[in-house]
């Protein structure tokens, strides 16, 4: 296994697909690779981050969705512009019908460093 020193940058694109991937998979440290050291996750409409830093984040997936192994994410559109990238997501395993949410991911340095979830009830 390579460390974050020697692997090479991926791009926003790979990198909301191996999350994507992993997450499926609950395989949290291929997850959380994808995902820098002070990242942000933000469930909107908040005024302040519900998640700082890689260690609250695998906690709050550990204890969460990786420990549901029902629940697997879907994505129907992914949009790309820079180092951004949205996905609309059919979240399945969590009731009777698929959750959708709309996420954005934010990368910088070849990680993921800022998560934005918008519920469909935000919209």
């Amino acid at each position: 296994m390579s460390s974050p020193e020697t692997t090479p940058e991926r791009s926003p694109a790979d990198l909301a697909q191996a999350q994507l991937e992993a997450y499926n998979a609950k395989d949290l440290d291929a997850f959380c690779a994808c995902y820098s050291e002070d990242v942000q996750v933000w469930r909107m409409p908040a005024a302040a981050p519900r998640t700082l830093g890689l260690a609250a984040f695998r906690e709050s997936y550990r204890t969460g969705p990786f420990a549901q192994p029902q629940v697997q994410a879907e994505v129907r559109e992914r949009l790309l512009m820079g180092q951004t990238v949205v996905d609309h997501e059919w979240v399945h395993g969590r009731g009777p019908e698929p959750q959708q949410v709309m996420v954005v991911y934010r990368c910088r340095a070849g990680r993921i460093a800022e998560v934005y979830f918008f519920p469909n009830e935000t919209f």
